[in-house]
């Protein structure tokens, strides 16, 4: 990778960031398509975000960012247009910086979740899901899984009268879907997801009790690093089928470039996403 005068640039809000796979993936991918852009970590602390992206604003070098853990929910609030299911649920894991600096965000968590699981052969429609979480990435997964047909989405929150919110609004946005807020207990569901940071860099607690996994189920993450989870670890030890958090991401990568960077996307192949 050669990075000069007219290299894109594309900051990784996150907080921490040590924990982040995605520019190392990203870079890799626009390297191979002969894409001039580069994701750089940067750790930013809540705090500090709305400074963040006034800076970002008249910087010319700058696409856009990408957004992860703990700034999915807020990083909407500093967009001046959401698009598609962005606008509905007020979350945002991309934003493109506009030419004239105004910051246009939307959330591929879900498509790239049910991409991810497809792509492993694993289909959700007509399954029972248990989602522990109910934060942003949660949110957008929430939306994709009723946007699948499952036969129920039961959301699990440490604090509970989040999930029931989240529950509620997926309701509101599609009429009779199948969700409801409920405890962290895996018991008699397919697909168990966790949508939360716990088990995030070396933290070896769970999100739910490992005795309440069955063998029959699929338990899936959304975090990256470790690869092998304490909940992965728990539920293979319990006979469970595992799914790896870095498939959430592959399966985005493609649509974070065409969103980030659509005239050199578009110059190099890449669908529209």
């Amino acid at each position: 990778m050669t990075i000069d005068g007219l290299t894109r640039v594309i900051p990784h809000l996150a907080c921490p960031s040590a924990h982040l796979k995605t520019p190392a993936l990203f870079n890799a991918r626009c390297a191979a398509l002969g894409i001039n852009a580069v994701v750089v970590p940067w750790e930013v602390a809540p705090g500090d975000l709305a400074a963040t992206f006034a800076a970002l604003r008249p910087a010319r070098s700058v696409a856009g960012v990408i957004v992860t853990i703990p700034h999915k929910e807020t990083a909407s609030d500093h967009c001046d247009r959401l698009e598609g299911i962005a606008a509905e649920l007020k979350v945002a894991n991309i934003i493109r910086r506009e030419a004239d600096g105004r910051l246009t965000g939307a959330m591929l968590d879900g498509v790239g979740f049910l991409a991810g699981l497809r792509a492993e052969g694993i289909e959700p429609e007509g399954r029972r899901v248990l989602l522990l979480g109910a934060g942003g990435a949660a949110t957008a997964i929430a939306q994709a899984l009723v946007g699948a047909g499952v036969a129920e989405l039961v959301i699990a929150n440490r604090t509970a009268a989040r999930g029931a919110r989240l529950a509620a609004r997926l309701i509101a946005l599609t009429p009779g879907a199948p969700v409801r807020p409920g405890p962290a207990d895996g018991r008699g569901f397919a697909l168990i997801v966790n949508a939360t940071s716990v088990g995030l860099g070396g933290d070896p607690a769970l999100p739910l009790p490992a005795e309440t996994i069955d063998a029959s189920s699929t338990v899936a993450e959304v975090i990256m690093a470790p690869a092998m989870t304490p909940l992965l670890i728990a539920a293979e030890a319990r006979g469970a089928r595992i799914h790896l958090g870095a498939h959430m991401l592959t399966a985005q990568i493609d649509a974070f470039i065409a969103h980030l960077l659509p005239a050199e996307a578009k110059a190099a192949g890449l669908p529209a996403f």
